[in-house]
């Protein structure tokens, strides 16, 4: 498979090409940049803020500064909401965004390729976060439920590792060309 996300560090240079003409640091100054890419980040941002909620609050269970009920309604109900809008922005970018931008720039067909796998990649990653949810909450009111809740905790950082390198590279991606292109380049 070419550059899986599990082992990836970042996409190949030859997919970065228009990272160089536009770069992470500068997007925000970018005439562009309001709009379809400031909504973008702002979804990937609430996707990692998500996250980062998810294993704050773990951990607060596990150290027993989080009342375990309190903890499994907001564990339920803040993974619903990741693994919902997190489904729904996949989808809409495979099913609209990226057969749109990948014809703005034959040089990053490959690119969307390794994004499109990643997808599939992290569904079977949220399945496995969805599972290990489940096992956690099951095991609230037993003996058992810092040890469920501390393998919800590894997969967490574990998912978290791999979505973050998904996001960062789709934004790498992605980003630069609608900068360069305009929101017309996905239909905006």
């Amino acid at each position: 498979m070419d550059h899986p996300l599990e082992t990836r560090t970042g996409l190949p240079d030859a997919l970065r090409v228009l990272l160089e003409d536009f770069p992470r640091d500068r997007w925000e100054r970018d005439p562009n940049f309001a709009g379809l890419v400031e909504m973008w980040l702002g979804r990937h941002l609430l996707f990692r803020r998500l996250m980062d909620t998810m294993r704050t609050d773990t951990e607060a269970l596990l150290d027993g500064r989080m009342d375990p009920r309190a903890w499994g309604g907001r564990a339920s109900r803040l993974g619903s909401h990741f693994v919902g809008d997190l489904h729904g922005h996949h989808t809409i970018e495979d099913q609209h965004y990226f057969p749109l931008l990948v014809t703005r720039d034959a040089r990053l067909e490959r690119g969307f390729g390794i994004l499109d796998r990643d997808h599939h990649a992290l569904d079977g990653h949220l399945e496995a976060f969805v599972a290990e949810a489940n096992a956690a909450l099951q095991a609230l009111d037993g003996p058992d439920h810092r040890t469920e809740a501390g393998r919800f905790r590894s997969g967490l950082i574990r998912l978290g590792r791999f979505l973050d390198r998904h996001l960062t590279d789709e934004e790498e991606l992605i980003v630069p060309v609608i900068l360069r292109d305009g929101p017309d380049a996905v239909g905006g």
